[in-house]
């Protein structure tokens, strides 16, 4: 998508129905306090564990809901629209029905968002994102690190809970789903 300036630095913010009336393009914009702001091209490892983790995600998902692929999602921040990017996302049918044929960001929170941090980010560049899924109804938010091979996971009621190597990732959120930080990065292809 090319961005004429005006658009990528309104004088007035954005408006959510402005944002969304906006040309589908190759780069995907987040909508941040009235602001589009380009969302970073994912390098080699973010990419491979990306696919590993939606092919995982897919194949547990079957009927439960929905994965989506950098699927921009409509939130409040802060009491304003929000729509960030993230990496993946799960949603449920209980949340979003199947015969929700609507073409656009995902209407409802998610269960699960995820990120995961390229090699010019840090862990704590993304945890205020995290505060603010979680605040905005998201359920859960995984953090994934290619370089430190972990998978940290937030809740809106508990600690973060940091998994490596063979420590079983479970959650009630996400019934029947199982899987390990060691897993997911040697099917990346990131582990000997």
């Amino acid at each position: 998508m090319i961005v004429s300036p005006s658009i990528a630095s309104p004088t007035q913010p954005l408006t959510l129905a402005e944002y969304l009336a906006l040309p589908e393009g190759e780069t995907g914009y987040e909508l941040i306090d009235g602001q589009i702001i380009a969302k970073m091209s994912p390098k080699r490892f973010h990419s491979r564990t990306q696919k590993t983790l939606l092919y995982i995600l897919d194949n547990w998902c079957q009927e439960r809901g929905e994965v989506g692929i950098e699927w921009a999602v409509t939130l409040t921040r802060r009491e304003q629209d929000w729509v960030p990017i993230p990496d993946l996302l799960y949603v449920s049918c209980d949340r979003l029905p199947r015969d929700c044929l609507e073409d656009g960001p995902c209407p409802v929170p998610p269960e699960l968002a995820i990120e995961i941090i390229s090699p010019d980010q840090n862990f704590g560049t993304i945890l205020e994102k995290v505060m603010n899924y979680l605040a905005a109804g998201v359920l859960r938010v995984w953090v994934v690190d290619p370089r430190a091979k972990s998978i940290t996971v937030f809740y809106p009621d508990a600690p973060p809970q940091t998994f490596t190597g063979e420590r079983v990732l479970t959650d009630e959120v996400l019934p029947d789903l199982q899987l390990t930080a060691q897993q997911v990065f040697q099917q990346a292809g990131l582990l000997p």
